[in-house]
């Protein structure tokens, strides 16, 4: 790398010209590089028909030439017109799902439109934190439970995209966030209310790599924490892992459902996973919730329609409370950044 770099200010200093006012171009930008001008394009697009050393020698060039896209010009020209970008994992997810529609919502009587990224990987995540705040396509930018590092979060400030983050806590960045721990802890403290002394929890806790975080993790060691306040223990028998999946949550509770000594309580890490249970400890002939109580959390809008007990959170309220937060920013790029945690509550219904 250091090779590379060395390479490249040599290019620099050879083809920036003597005026020490003149602006970069993409020819320059390409030049350095040592690639086409429709490659460059493709980087600062953030198309995903790159490979990652061309992508990287291509942003070391940008960053070195202080590139910044004429579009980013044009758009700041238009008045009546900008983009406001969401980077989100799992776009499938209904978690996800309703917090978009939230964010849809607050954009309605707005000149803005909604422009939408999805992360499958750290690469993926760090190519649009890298290109997206020097291309001047977007006004302001919204990453929903996905991890930013300082490098990226000093792009981002020093280039002026207004960004909030939703579910990751920043010191120097707008936030939205829940305290997921929290929500563990009301959860065992309900079910243990309810008389409830041996739980399970089903969720999942492996990690989905560096992109991403890991609320379901601090769900589940609220949970722990306050059942052994209780002296009540979690055997690893009790712990099930099941992905985002309904399906997949049947096929994994039911081992559990089995035991000769089942549980009489489950908490589920998301509504989706606490459907899972319900279906199959119907189909095993538990009375719900008599045999077995199931709580969910997230509060989606099946939730109500299942009769399902569940923690909520906010989902929409986070998504229409992320674009006020940045639509004030863009307008007043002085005002104070936001830390906003939104409350979780508990709501019972037909389940518990």
């Amino acid at each position: 790398m250091e090779a590379v770099s060395s390479r490249l200010i040599n290019q620099a200093i050879h083809i920036m010209p003597s005026k020490s006012n003149r602006t970069p171009t993409i020819y320059d930008v390409a030049r350095v590089a040592g690639v086409s001008i429709s490659t460059v394009s493709r980087v600062i697009n953030a198309s995903p028909n790159v490979s990652e050393g061309t992508r990287d020698r291509v942003q070391e060039a940008i960053d070195q030439l202080d590139f910044v896209p004429k579009a980013e010009a044009r758009a700041r020209a238009m008045k009546d017109f900008a983009r406001i970008g969401v980077v989100s994992p799992f776009f499938t997810a209904p978690a996800f799902v309703q917090r978009l529609r939230g964010v849809a919502e607050g954009l309605l009587s707005t000149r803005f439109e909604l422009t939408i990224f999805t992360v499958e990987s750290i690469d993926h995540l760090n190519h649009y934190l890298a290109t997206l705040p020097v291309t001047g396509h977007l006004e302001g930018l919204i990453l929903l439970s996905l991890r930013v590092n300082d490098e990226s979060a000093k792009k981002l400030i020093e280039n002026g995209l207004e960004t909030v983050l939703i579910e990751y806590p920043r010191s120097d960045l707008n936030t939205v966030e829940i305290d997921d721990r929290a929500g563990g802890e009301i959860a065992a403290e309900y079910l243990t209310q309810k008389g409830h002394r041996r739980l399970a929890f089903i969720g999942d806790t492996t990690d989905l790599g560096e992109h991403a975080i890991l609320p379901i993790t601090q769900r589940l060691n609220g949970f722990k924490q306050t059942l052994s306040k209780h002296s009540i223990p979690l055997p690893q028998e009790l712990i099930c892992t099941a992905s985002y999946d309904v399906k997949d949550a049947e096929e994994k509770i039911e081992p559990v459902l089995r035991l000769p000594e089942p549980p009489t309580a489950v908490f589920a890490a998301t509504d989706l996973q606490a459907i899972g249970v319900l279906n199959k400890a119907r189909q095993l002939g538990f009375r719900v919730p008599q045999d077995l109580a199931v709580l969910g959390f997230d509060d989606l809008d099946v939730a109500d329609y299942v009769g399902l007990s569940t923690i909520h959170q906010s989902l929409d309220e986070s998504g229409r409370l992320a674009v006020e937060i940045l639509l004030s920013r863009i307008k007043d790029p002085d005002r104070p950044i936001r830390h906003v945690r939104l409350p979780l509550k508990l709501i019972e219904r037909q389940t518990t």
